[in-house]
């Protein structure tokens, strides 16, 4: 049976959620408004990207639970996180509000296992004291943070997603001619201009070793979007980004899995089906 594409998905998933928490979400809403209290309220929201081919230089284990050594993996941009940013470059964390429960987004895990995969092996940390899934980490130290505006966990990765396939910086950049390469370099300036272009914002970037990292995407309250900088703390959003982790040229390598092949705690399949690129993803 032929799927639906990512874009009908959501909204589906949006109408279904908006259902289940009239009949679960109980006290969650009190425990929210509890809890903005030891914090004030947030300026905008940064969609945090990863690019798989940077996240993976830096494994060293591979196991089930690592993206890295998935299959038939993503190559182009994956979701980090949804943060809620102060103006002023800090952020609340850790507000008071609902544990993370996996239950909660059930419907949600086919598309967060493919476009929001940790890139590590092991248990992320909670607020609460205990260890976890990443998607616990995120909610929990930055998504209960986000209310008023996104009320309770399964709203929160509803709109990270909807925000990731709407902006699709990986689309951008490969009809803009920055694919991925292990062997190209491409000017960071140009990458800037791309994004900007196409979705009228100026993004926050970093790199590590000469690699793009992340690439964070910013908007207002309203979830339009909006330069990352301020008048007040930049003059040019390039040249603020080129005073970052990131040289004036940057590669977007692409991870080689097959250093897994031999690896004792998980099979990788090298089969010849190619990895999948983001922008194919209506097509799915």
């Amino acid at each position: 049976m032929t799927s639906l594409p990512a874009r009908l998905i959501l909204p589906l998933l949006l109408l279904f959620g908006s259902f289940c928490s009239t009949l679960t979400r109980g006290g969650e809403d009190a425990e929210a408004l509890k809890l903005q209290k030891d914090q004030r309220e947030f300026d905008l929201f940064k969609l945090a990207l990863q690019w798989p081919g940077t996240e993976c230089k830096g494994t060293s284990k591979c196991c089930s639970t690592n993206g890295c050594c998935r299959p038939n993996a993503i190559i182009g941009f994956t979701i980090h996180g949804l943060w809620a940013d102060y103006e002023d470059g800090t952020w609340p964390s850790c507000c008071e509000g609902s544990q993370f429960d996996e239950n909660v987004i059930s419907p949600l895990l086919d598309v967060l296992n493919k476009y929001w995969p940790s890139y590590r092996c092991g248990s992320s940390k909670t607020c609460h004291k205990t260890k976890g899934l990443f998607w616990a980490h995120e909610w929990e130290k930055h998504g209960t943070c986000s209310y008023p505006i996104i009320k309770n966990e399964y709203e929160y990765f509803v709109n990270a997603l909807d925000l990731y396939f709407k902006y699709n910086v990986t689309e951008v950049l490969i009809g803009a001619g920055y694919v991925p390469s292990n062997s190209e370099k491409y000017p960071l300036e140009g990458i800037i201009s791309a994004i900007q272009n196409a979705f009228h914002m100026t993004p926050e970037v970093t790199c590590s070793s000469g690699s793009l990292e992340e690439l964070r995407l910013c908007f207002d309250k309203n979830f339009e979007p909006r330069d990352c900088e301020t008048e007040s703390n930049t003059e040019s959003g390039i040249n603020s980004l080129k005073s970052s982790s990131c040289p004036s040229n940057v590669s977007l390598p692409i991870y080689d899995k097959s250093q897994w092949l031999e690896s004792n705690e998980a099979v990788i399949s090298q089969s010849s089906e190619q990895p999948i690129l983001i922008e194919r993803v209506r097509e799915a």
